[in-house]
């Protein structure tokens, strides 16, 4: 999947800030976004037409839960041990093409192009995997490599990062949110609109 900007109206933010957080225990049940529209002051039918509408046109790229990376279950069982930050080095140009095939490795729970500078090897291509068994994660990036050196990726450099604790929460600023904080440190949010 490639990325697109996206021009989102006030409606649409409002729904998109209902649906990115997460839902509490209370919500899991059968009418789970009826509390979700009455924050976001609309009725359920708007509601769901709009979450129609963000998900037609690419904004909502996938609804799921939400890995706890670091707490143990309630059983005292560690979800995770091993938390692997992937780096490649690409050729500039290529990370669109090097990130789609590197992202369609299941163990990844997301890849993304990033430049990481000289002292990261110069990676523009990074991917996180976790796993309870080191050596099954090191197999699968040996894995993402194979693919890529199949389809004549060129890649400079690699490596491999490991993390203790490593959590993923959505990565939008909201309007609302960077409105407030604005405010909170004496900016008018007006003056920063172009």
């Amino acid at each position: 999947m490639d990325t697109a900007i996206a021009r989102l109206s006030p409606r649409d933010w409002r729904v998109l800030d209902a649906l990115k957080r997460e839902l509490d225990v209370d919500e899991i049940q059968e009418r789970p976004w009826m509390r979700r529209a009455d924050e976001a002051e609309m009725d359920l039918d708007d509601f769901y037409s709009i979450a129609t509408s963000l998900n037609e046109r690419g904004v909502i790229g996938r609804f799921s839960t939400f890995l706890e990376h670091y707490k143990p279950t309630a059983d005292g069982k560690r979800v995770t041990r091993y938390n692997a930050l992937f780096h490649w080095q690409v050729p500039p140009g290529r990370e669109i093409e090097a990130g789609m095939e590197v992202g369609r490795h299941y163990i990844l729970t997301h890849a993304y192009w990033r430049e990481g500078g000289p002292e990261f090897g110069n990676v523009n291509l990074m991917a996180v995997a976790h796993g309870t068994d080191k050596q099954l994660v090191l197999e699968h990036k040996a894995a993402i490599d194979a693919h890529l050196a199949a389809i004549d990726m060129p890649v400079s450099y690699t490596n491999v990062f490991w993390g203790g604790r490593s959590e993923i929460k959505p990565s939008e600023v909201l309007p609302g949110a960077y409105t407030e904080w604005c405010r909170s440190t004496g900016i008018d949010p007006e003056s920063m609109r172009d």
